[in-house]
Formats: structure tokens, C-alpha cells, sequence
């Protein structure tokens, strides 16, 4: 199904479906967007995140489609479109289109700057998608945690990937590392690699591998987890804030020194096999 069979309409340059998708602030609080921006482009664990999975997205996409150009690929609940913007400043010629969904126009609108010059955005609800085979690359990264229906939502992402294609997951990982604040960022569930392998079964897609992450920084997420405890009888406004403070860009040398040696484990996916990890990517194929 090509995009103009689909039943979209066009608002300020973004693509609503035509049964508008609601965003659920209980899976996603909007208000997380205003400075996700700046984050997905300063943050340390955006940094390393986005050069881990495009080196694995090197390797994968070259292995199935050679050096093929022409892919269509899109960011399934990619927020403001940092990742859509780093995968185009780094490997943008393999893509004859980008695209960027979302169900919150907040956050489409807020992407505009990031992604509007080169990348289709669209108004989507990933548990109601209406796509068939539209796709050859599929990105959801930090998604399916805060997804009630995860199994779901896959075989929605699955239906819309043409045949042959590739599907990137990431996740948190390890119910060892669940702390409050996965509570306050909404998360149901976090993953292991079994996890993956069930739901791939469960949705037709093919599990290629799976990889944990975030090895070597994983004793300064839970260290820096017990320092910033979660405030106790504290109202929704102040549990708010103290999320804001916890999810802040790092003091630059910290952030630096953090971005340094994430970038090195970066470096590492493809040939090292970490047993553990406070993240994890999975790589499906329809």
C-alpha cells in the first residue's frame, strides 16, 4: 500500500491518519518533549545510543539489501526525531525516504526544525497503524516499555514491513535494574533476550540478534539511582520535577567523560558479546 492509498490527511506539514490517534500522557507525559530536543543531541546516553545502533544498522541493512539505495525507513514513536536526524547527518544516502511517527502532535511539531527539511512526519497510533508492507526499515527505540499491548503493537509494526524487512528494537533491560524511576517514566516491563525471542514468535518476525547494552555504564545508572532517591509522599508536580533534575544533560566534563566511554562500547556491538546491560536492541526481519 503506497502513501497516497493511505488515509491521511495533511496539517502544517504532518500526515494525520484519518481516525486522529489520541497520545496516552499515562504511557508518555508530553511535557518530557520540551527538552528532549536538546537532549537526543547533547545527552551522553543519546549520544552513545545513536552511534551503537547505527553501526549495528550498517551491518544489518548492508547484509540484506547489499548497497542498495532506495530504502524507506521511519522512527515509530521517535518523539522530536533526534535519531531520524543522526541517521540522515550519518547514513542518509542509503534512504530514498525518512519518515517520523509519533502520536503526539507536540512532538511532530517540535521536530519540524530537527527533521522537516528531509523527513515525512507522521500523526500515528502504533496499536492501529493500517499500513501493509509500506516499509523497509522500522525503528522503535524506547518504545515498547511504555506500551500496555506491546504484542500488539509489534504485529501492527510487523503488518506495515514489506517483506524481507528489518525491524530495530530498544528497550531498558533486566528486571535487576527496575528502580523508581522506570515507575515514574511509565514503564511496564523491561527486557531480556527471551522476552524477544516470545514476541518475535508471537508477531511473525524473524529474531536476528539481540544485544545488551549500556554494559560498562551500568554500576553508574544504579549508583546514580540510590543518590537520587524518589522523593517520598511527594504530589505528581513534584515527582515531575524531580524526574526533570534526574533526566538532565550532565555537568559538561561528566557528560564528556560518559559520552567517551559509551562511544567505546559503541564501538564494541558488532564483534563483542556483553552479558548483560542496563538497555538492550533487537533486530527482527519479517
Amino acid at each position: 500500500m503506497t502513501q497516497q492509498e493511505q488515509p491521511f490527511s495533511q496539517e502544517e506539514g504532518i500526515f494525520v491518519a484519518r481516525h486522529r490517534p489520541q497520545h496516552r500522557h499515562d504511557e508518555y507525559d508530553e511535557t518530557g518533549f520540551e527538552v528532549l530536543v536538546q537532549m537526543q543531541r547533547e545527552h551522553f546516553w543519546y549520544r552513545g545510543r545513536h552511534k551503537l545502533l547505527l553501526n549495528v544498522v550498517k551491518k544489518e541493512v548492508f547484509r540484506r539489501f547489499g548497497n542498495a539505495c532506495g530504502l524507506r525507513a521511519i522512527d515509530m514513536g521517535g518523539g522530536c526525531g533526534g535519531w531520524v536526524e543522526y541517521l540522515h547527518a550519518h547514513s542518509g544516502g542509503n534512504f530514498q525516504q525518512l519518515a517520523l511517527g509519533d502520536s503526539s502532535m507536540r512532538a511532530l511539531t517540535l521536530a519540524e526544525p530537527v527533521v522537516g527539511s528531509f523527513a515525512t512526519r507522521y500523526q500515528i497510533d502504533l496499536l492501529d497503524l493500517g499500513w501493509s508492507e509500506e516499509w523497509d526499515v522500522v525503528f522503535l527505540l524506547d518504545v515498547l516499555e511504555h506500551i500496555r499491548d506491546h504484542g500488539e503493537a509489534l504485529r501492527q509494526v510487523c503488518k506495515s514491513i514489506r517483506m524481507g524487512g528489518l525491524l530495530f528494537v530498544t528497550t531498558p533491560a533486566l528486571k535487576c535494574f527496575w528502580t523508581y524511576n522506570d515507575d515514574l517514566a511509565h514503564h511496564q516491563r523491561r527486557y531480556c533476550r527471551q522476552d524477544f525471542r516470545a514476541l518475535g514468535e508471537q508477531a511473525n518476525l524473524e529474531l536476528l540478534r539481540t544485544d545488551y547494552f549500556m554494559f560498562f555504564l551500568s554500576p553508574a545508572l544504579l549508583l546514580s539511582r540510590m543518590l537520587f532517591r524518589r522523593p517520598m509522599l511527594a504530589t505528581p508536580e513534584q515527582l515531575q520535577a524531580h524526574l526533570a533534575r534526574t533526566h538532565r544533560i550532565p555537568a559538561r566534563p561528566i557528560n564528556e567523560l560518559l559520552a567517551k566511554v559509551f562511544s567505546i562500547e559503541a564501538s564494541l556491538v558488532n564483534s563483542v558479546d556483553f552479558p548483560w546491560g542496563a538497555s538492550i536492541l533487537a533486530v527482527f526481519r519479517r
